[in-house]
């Protein structure tokens, strides 16, 4: 974090809420990115995984991954796309408001951005009601009909979908997550706690997980539901 940054949050340091173990504000804000980022890793590694076994299924698979893969709704997804890239721009704006210290700013900002995560959820249950609709969930009640998925292995068209329902799951839980913070902070905010008032530094903290939850979604989306044909 540049000086320049701390400067632009802060006029003066000395009405910053110094906590004993820091020697002065630059030292625990680093302290706080460190810890930030570190549980970040944890989360890419996590989700990393995810990722390699999607990877090799649908190298094994690619027929049937791409056959499956048919039945999503790109539309649904391509809107919850915009709608959380949109929430990025509202979150870097309410880290923005709260280094200039406009408290109410900060608040419509942040409302933005649950207002985006629960269209979302919103628009992704619609999607998982269709699924399980045409009985596209793992597990016994699995469709044994193979013209629904355009005739693929039902077998490696379970794997897909249960590859499916647990990375956007996981996503959609991150999200709710994430939502539950949001309102934390702005309670923060409404009751004007000197944690928030005096430091921009937790409300940026919220802010980098909440870019980590669009990242994971930025490729999540392409993944699913843009593959290409296979040769």
């Amino acid at each position: 974090m540049s000086d320049a940054t701390l400067t632009h949050g802060h006029d003066s340091h000395e009405d910053v809420d110094l906590h004993h173990q820091f020697e002065d504000f630059e030292q625990q804000c680093e302290c706080y990115i460190v810890g930030m980022w570190s549980f970040l890793v944890t989360e890419i590694m996590f989700f990393g995984a995810l990722f390699l076994t999607f990877t090799l299924s649908r190298y094994m698979y690619q027929l049937d991954f791409w056959k499956a893969h048919e039945h999503l709704n790109v539309t649904m997804g391509a809107i919850n796309t915009s709608v959380l890239l949109f929430s990025s721009w509202s979150m870097v704006m309410a880290v923005h408001s709260n280094q200039l210290r406009r408290r109410i700013h900060s608040i419509a900002y942040l409302g933005v951005t649950i207002a985006c995560a629960m269209t979302f959820l919103v628009i992704k249950y619609f999607e998982y009601s269709e699924k399980f609709r045409d009985k596209l969930y793992p597990g016994v009640g699995f469709t044994h009909d193979a013209h629904t998925l355009h005739g693929a292995n039902l077998n490696h068209a379970q794997l897909f979908y249960g590859l499916y329902f647990g990375m956007t799951g996981l996503h959609a839980v991150h999200i709710i997550v994430g939502i539950l913070i949001l309102s934390a902070l702005i309670r923060l905010f409404v009751i004007k706690a000197k944690c928030v008032m005096k430091d921009y530094v937790p409300t940026e903290l919220v802010g980098l997980y909440w870019h980590f939850v669009d990242l994971v979604w930025i490729f999540l989306f392409p993944l699913f539901y843009l593959m290409p044909q296979p040769h």
